[in-house]
């Protein structure tokens, strides 16, 4: 096994806990084999495991195991409150009408299939969690859990999603080269060979890194995977970035503003429909050449796009970053390589049939990936059950466009939209759909009367 890469572990299941002998043994199966694994971390010299899941206010929170330990965890968990799916980005506390409050204790659960040697973080490894009630049950309310059903439900359809998140952060102290600029990789070249020397090491395919428009800031794109693994894939790209940064001196902000006067970062989604080996969003007679599932899978997209803000652009700070003119999605519209619209088409260049996807502009990195993925397929499959079909796509600045509907400008407004979503309420489940609005509606109350610089300075660094 090579230093940094993920650990085979032969498809380890979450653990249901029970007092059956069936579930005993089950347990007993998994722990020696996630013992194995350990041996082979152990090897590696790794002591420590940091098993991660992302709250509901988008912040990735922690529980870390000695590498002697996996083998219990793996079979039994580690406890955490579920008062933590209540938290906001300041760390304090809300309640929702079924979370909040000291009583309680759930299992984390390591997808060791995730495991991976952390390249940037010498002696330390990392499994992303799924979490389950002490009876064994699944935790209805668990984000990862909630992207893998709704994975499952379009694989029912026989829909296939392939996703990628493009991290975005600005690196502190800033840089003095012009956006876009080589001026950018040559001073900071030795950090962004860093960046990428570590996701490489731990097997994550790097597509393109590049600086970006704001003074300081860069972006990473990497391969697509399946929904749940694009969710994990965020968490570990956004961690690594972290700590080649930290060694270089450096401290990353991954808010969705920086400064309230600049362009914020993004936490824009790409993905694509496949179905028995065939990309969906090209070879159809559609818009762009979309097949009628793929139109019908976006333009549900599309339509919810209001509620979904809620889930994507989950904080005060989001819509500082969420303006007109700035590359950010303000409106609700679509077009081919429309870089201002919501929900971007990009067709691919003629021969490469795989490229063809699509492109959520409005999401920012203080979104949770795994209720982004989740949503994205409950609103998309809705469209295909309505047979929606798209508008007219916008082309230039929508802006300037007649009749452009701008999206919600505030948490408050895209929340009001959310609270009606039947779609999106069925999908998440009454636990989780009401602990994100009572997060949201606190969130909101949190920042309200701060200034623009009071937000993104008490928000950039958080995430």
């Amino acid at each position: 096994m090579n230093r940094g890469t993920p650990i085979a572990t032969e498809g380890i299941e979450p653990v249901e806990q029970g007092h059956s002998t069936a579930q005993r043994e089950q347990a007993q199966r998994r722990s020696q084999e996630a013992g194995l694994a350990a041996a082979r971390l152990t090897a590696e010299g790794v002591r420590t495991v940091a098993l991660t899941w992302v709250d509901v206010a988008g912040l990735t929170r922690v529980k870390v195991v000695p590498t002697t330990r996996l083998a219990q965890v793996a079979a039994h968990g580690v406890g955490m409150s579920p008062v933590f799916d209540v938290y906001l980005v300041d760390d304090s506390v809300t309640s929702s009408p079924y979370i909040g409050g000291p009583d309680g204790d759930l299992r984390l659960i390591p997808d060791l299939d995730r495991l991976t040697v952390l390249a940037a973080q010498p002696g330390w490894a990392w499994a992303p969690v799924d979490r389950f009630e002490q009876s064994g049950q699944p935790y209805d309310a668990c984000q990862r859990q909630f992207a893998r059903r709704m994975t499952e439900r379009a694989a029912e359809r026989g829909i296939e999603l392939r996703m990628g998140f493009e991290t975005e952060w600005v690196v502190d102290p800033p840089l003095a080269g012009p956006a876009y600029g080589m001026a950018r990789v040559v001073e900071r070249s030795a950090y962004v060979g860093d960046v990428v020397g570590a996701l490489e090491a731990q097997g994550v395919e790097v597509l393109q890194i590049h600086p970006e428009y704001t003074p300081g800031q860069f972006e990473v794109s990497v391969a697509p995977a399946d929904p749940v693994g694009a969710a994990d894939l965020a968490v570990l790209v956004r961690e690594t970035i972290r700590a080649v940064s930290l060694q270089h001196g450096l401290t990353p902000w991954f808010g969705p503003v920086v400064d309230p006067e600049g362009v914020g970062n993004g936490g824009h989604v790409h993905f694509s429909l496949w179905q028995d080996g065939r990309n969906l969003c090209r070879g159809g007679d559609g818009p762009c050449r979309m097949t009628p599932t793929s139109e019908a899978f976006l333009a549900g997209i599309l339509d919810a796009l209001p509620a979904l803000l809620a889930v994507g652009a989950p904080t005060p700070a989001s819509y500082l970053r969420l303006a007109p003119s700035r590359w950010a999605g303000a409106f609700q519209c679509w077009g081919p390589e429309n870089r201002e619209a919501a929900l971007r088409f990009v067709p691919g260049p003629p021969g490469a049939e795989g490229a063809a996807n699509a492109e959520v502009k409005s999401f920012d990195p203080a979104a949770n990936p795994y209720l982004v993925t989740g949503s994205l397929i409950a609103a998309g499959l809705a469209g295909l059950d309505a047979g929606l079909r798209l508008p007219e796509p916008v082309s230039g600045d929508p802006v300037n466009a007649e009749g452009s509907r701008r999206l919600p400008a505030s948490l408050t407004e895209a929340l009001s939209h959310f609270t009606e979503s039947a779609v999106l309420r069925e999908a998440l489940g009454d636990r989780l759909f009401e602990a994100i609005v009572s997060v949201r509606q606190a969130e909101t109350k949190l920042f309200d009367g701060h200034s623009p610089q009071e937000i993104a300075e008490a928000t950039r660094g958080r995430y």
